[in-house]
């Protein structure tokens, strides 16, 4: 049977109920089909990145271990660094370590300065105190040279400043030097 054989009547509705039912797989298209595909990508993106954090949370798990043992290891490494610091009475620290130090030298300290504690003025916002003694005394200049390059080799966290050196007043010692320095030393926080 062919299209153009049909009376132009059935033909009209024919051609009508054709152009109907494409609208209507159009509209079914645009308005169901389409919308359905986005949600179907929107989930899709989401999956995949719900997998990615998942992979993420994996390795993080898997690498706890490791990061436990860095943290050990750099806790342990800390604390040995902080060991040489000044702890619980900074006085008594700061003597006793000036005292069993300079046994060693030819170092004869006259005058133990006040301690003074205070912030780092080094470094701003640093999370350590400072302690500062001023001491004076006398000493040949390499003995005193040696003593002061041994005390900042051996506490690293300790330091020499405003060193003044004079002649000695003493007729006897004219090659002995009189000294006057602070020293400055980290105080390890309470915990």
């Amino acid at each position: 049977m062919k299209f153009s054989n049909l009376p132009k009547e059935k033909r009209d509705r024919l051609l009508l109920v054709c152009m109907a039912t494409v609208g209507v797989l159009v509209l079914i298209i645009f308005v169901l089909i389409i919308p359905q595909y986005h949600y179907i990508a929107a989930i899709g993106k989401k999956i995949a990145d719900t997998r990615g954090k998942l992979q993420d949370m994996k390795d993080v798990i898997r690498k706890a271990d490791v990061t436990a043992s860095d943290l050990h290891d750099v806790t342990y490494t800390l604390s040995n660094a902080e060991s040489d610091m000044a702890v619980d009475d900074p006085n008594a620290w700061i003597y006793n370590t000036i005292r069993n130090f300079k046994s060693k030298y030819k170092v004869d300290f006259t005058v133990i300065g006040q301690l003074s504690m205070g912030n780092v003025e080094l470094l701003p916002k640093f999370p350590f105190k400072q302690l500062r003694v001023n001491v004076s005394g006398t000493a040949y200049y390499h003995d005193l040279g040696k003593f002061i390059a041994d005390i900042e080799d051996n506490y690293p966290h300790t330091r020499i400043e405003n060193l003044t050196l004079e002649p000695a007043g003493a007729a006897d010692n004219s090659e002995k030097l009189e000294f006057r320095m602070d020293i400055i030393a980290l105080v390890k926080p309470s915990t």
